[in-house]
C-alpha cells in the first residue's frame, strides 16, 4: 500500500512523521480536545493545551499512537518529526513531543524541524514576513530544548508562503534561499489534489503549482544533503 511505496524511498530521501493534533480525526480517543471525534483548529489547540492538564496528557497519548503508527506502516522509526501547522513546537505540545522522542529513540538517531529564523532573513525574503515572524516566535527556545535532549535539529528555516496560486513560487523559492542557515531547511506543501485532500485540508490550489516549481528547480551554487546524515 501506500506506506510500502514510500518506504521504498528511504535510501532517497528521509521519511518522517507530519505530527498533526488539527486536521480530521485523532488515532484515539481525546474527550477533552476532540470530543466530537474531530481534531481542534490550531488556536483553540493552543489555547487549551497551555492550560489544561487533561489536554496535555491527551496530546502525549496521540503523540505515542502516531508514531506508533508511523513504525508500524514502515517497520522502521522515522528520519525526522515535524507538525502540521508547527503543532509540535506550541507550549503546551513540544514537551510531550520531546519526552517521547527522549524515551523512545536513541540521542541523535533523529531530527527535528525547528521554525524559527532569524528576523532579519525573514524580513529580506519578504515573503509572508508576518506570518513567518509569528511562527518563528512561536519556535524560541524549541532549538534549545531539542539540543538538551539531544536531538539536532535544522540551522535556519524558510518557505512559509501566503498560499496564493497566483503568485510564482518558483520565485519565491528563490527568495527563501537568501540569507540561509548553516543547515537551511525550506518548507514546501507539493502535491497532486484528490477529493480526500480537498476535504481535510483548505490548502490545496497552490499544491500542484509547488509540485512544478520544485521539479523545474535547479540548486544552482548550493548543495543539498539529507538531514539525517547530519544528525
Amino acid at each position: 500500500g501506500f506506506a510500502a511505496a514510500i518506504g521504498a524511498l528511504a535510501d532517497k530521501a528521509d521519511l518522517g512523521l507530519h505530527l498533526n493534533l488539527t486536521c480530521a480525526a485523532p488515532l484515539g480517543a481525546m474527550p477533552r480536545l476532540a470530543p466530537g471525534g474531530e481534531l481542534p483548529a490550531l488556536r483553540d489547540l493552543a489555547r487549551v493545551a497551555a492550560t489544561s492538564p487533561t489536554a496535555r496528557h491527551e496530546v502525549a497519548a496521540e503523540i505515542a499512537r502516531q508514531l506508533d503508527a508511523f513504525e508500524d506502516g514502515l517497520g522502521r522509526p522515522p528520519d525526522f518529526i515535524d507538525g502540521h501547522q508547527h503543532v509540535h513546537v506550541l507550549p503546551g505540545v513540544r514537551r510531550a513531543l520531546l519526552d517521547a522522542v527522549s524515551k523512545r529513540y536513541p540521542k541523535g538517531t533523529l531530527y527535528l524541524r525547528d521554525p524559527h529564523d532569524s528576523p532579519v532573513a525573514i524580513r529580506a525574503r519578504g515573503v509572508a514576513v508576518g506570518k513567518a515572524l509569528t511562527i518563528s516566535a512561536l519556535a524560541l527556545g524549541f532549538r534549545h530544548a531539542a539540543l538538551r535532549r539531544g536531538f539536532p535539529v535544522n540551522r535556519g528555516f524558510s518557505g512559509v508562503v501566503p498560499f496564493d496560486p497566483a503568485r510564482d513560487f518558483a520565485a519565491d523559492l528563490q527568495r527563501f534561499l537568501l540569507r540561509p542557515g548553516p543547515a537551511h531547511l525550506v518548507m514546501c506543501h507539493p502535491g497532486f489534489v484528490d477529493v480526500e485532500l480537498a476535504r481535510l485540508d483548505p490548502v490545496v490550489a497552490t499544491r500542484p503549482v509547488e509540485h512544478a516549481a520544485l521539479m523545474a528547480f535547479e540548486p544552482q551554487g548550493l548543495t543539498m544533503v539529507r538531514f539525517a546524515g547530519l544528525a
